[in-house]
């Protein structure tokens, strides 16, 4: 019969087996910082009150960091992740406008009820709700691309902006787009076309929203929901698709004679462009500028293409729509890559801030009028040239998105 050893003898060998294995780990990582052994202590102990200090950020490790990182746009970056990590000094808000925490609400009392004032609170829950997007409900087809802007420095007389100041380079995001089709639309539908610019300035993001088109069908924005209502397709059919000419898109223009004129505009030469390089923006609203002593005056932004503004025919739109239905981000994408790269001068039209925001008996809070460029001529104040194509069409063209309020200081909106 075989001699059973004891437990004693057991847990003693037991013992001396963990022992060895410490001491081979312990030659392993000798001269190493007790940090860089996985599992160790902390080198302090946790804090148990609640931290009223900033606290550094810890060290990012390899593996938790992405292949390459990138922008919120998409675009790649060489600043280090440890810059670019929470460093606990401020927060911001997606715009870069300094928080002073993160964790709080805004209450009309101690226990609330909760402000819809508090900007942080819903730009946060907005950000969280939209992690997985949709399709646009107008825009939707879209062409992107990025660039830079350079300003001519004439503009300092009327607006402090940091980016307008002369030579100063500033990073840019442009979309262009169709209004009411969908993605898989064509290109070269008659259409009016969306002329968004995302300015990534040194005083925050500055988003310029406009189109091809100097006025908007409506002057009261209730009705936006009824005028892209009455020009998507037929709730029936679901034709036609893309295209403004049906019954009831005439029946909204016939029933608010104000959005005739922005219809005037759509059926000419400007609803059917021949490429977005030589295609005008406009901002469409009236904005305030302030220059460094305060002074303010009203202006409107345009786009004016280097390229001169150029149409396609009807014939050749219905064409195009059958045979390369992709023919405007085609064109697009293709002059980046050949080095043609497309430009654009911003200008301004200038009017004096008076308290009836009125010039020469043209309503400036109306976006349904335009101020012809015979009584205010268009200043030319800096340079937009669109140098690199996207890498992911999703990331950068598809998930950014524009903001009227995203604004920097020099720059205001007005009560159009």
């Amino acid at each position: 019969m075989n001699e059973t050893r004891p437990i004693s003898s057991l847990a003693e060998a037991a013992r001396k087996t963990v022992e060895k294995a410490g001491e081979a780990v312990r030659s392993r990582v000798a001269g190493q910082p007790a940090a860089a052994v996985p599992g160790a202590p902390a080198p302090r102990p946790p804090r148990v009150e609640e931290p009223t200090e900033p606290a550094e950020p810890l060290a990012p490790k390899d593996d938790q960091q992405a292949p390459q990182r990138r922008t919120a746009t998409g675009s790649s970056t060489d600043v280090p992740a440890s810059d670019v990590a929470q460093q606990g000094a401020w927060l911001t808000t997606s715009q870069g406008a300094r928080l002073r925490d993160s964790d709080h609400s805004l209450k009309a009392g101690e226990r609330g009820p909760t402000l819809l004032q508090d900007h942080h609170l819903r730009e946060k829950i907005t950000h969280f709700d939209h992690e997985r997007i949709p399709e646009r409900v107008v825009h939707a087809r879209g062409a992107g691309a990025h660039g830079v802007f350079v300003g001519y420095g004439n503009a300092a007389s009327i607006c402090r902006a940091g980016f307008l100041a002369e030579g100063v380079e500033t990073e840019v995001f442009v979309r262009f787009s169709t209004v009411l089709g969908s993605r898989g639309s064509a290109d070269t539908a008659r259409d009016t076309r969306g002329f968004a610019t995302k300015f990534y300035t040194s005083e925050g993001t500055f988003d310029l929203v406009g189109n091809n088109i100097p006025v908007f069908f409506i002057q009261d924005g209730i009705k936006f929901p009824d005028v892209i209502h009455a020009g998507k397709p037929h709730p029936d059919r679901e034709i036609p698709q893309a295209q403004s000419a049906h019954d009831t898109f005439w029946d909204f223009v016939s029933l608010h004679t104000e959005a005739q004129h922005h219809t005037m505009w759509n059926m000419s030469d400007r609803g059917i462009p021949r490429s977005y390089r030589t295609m005008e923006g406009f901002g469409v609203h009236t904005f305030r500028c302030a220059d460094s002593d305060g002074r303010t005056s009203l202006v409107k932004f345009h786009w004016k293409p280097r390229l001169g503004v150029h149409s396609l025919t009807w014939e050749e739109a219905q064409l195009l729509g059958g045979v390369d239905p992709d023919f405007h981000r085609r064109d697009l994408a293709d002059a980046i890559e050949a080095g043609a790269h497309p430009q654009w001068e911003l200008g301004v039209q200038v009017f004096p801030d008076l308290p009836e925001q009125v010039f020469d008996g043209i309503d400036l809070l109306d976006p349904t009028k335009i101020v012809p460029e015979e009584l205010a001529p268009v200043q030319p104040i800096g340079l937009l040239t669109l140098t690199r194509n996207p890498t992911n069409y999703f990331a950068e063209t598809e998930q950014v998105a524009f903001h009227v309020g995203n604004l920097v200081p020099g720059i205001d909106v007005t009560d159009d």
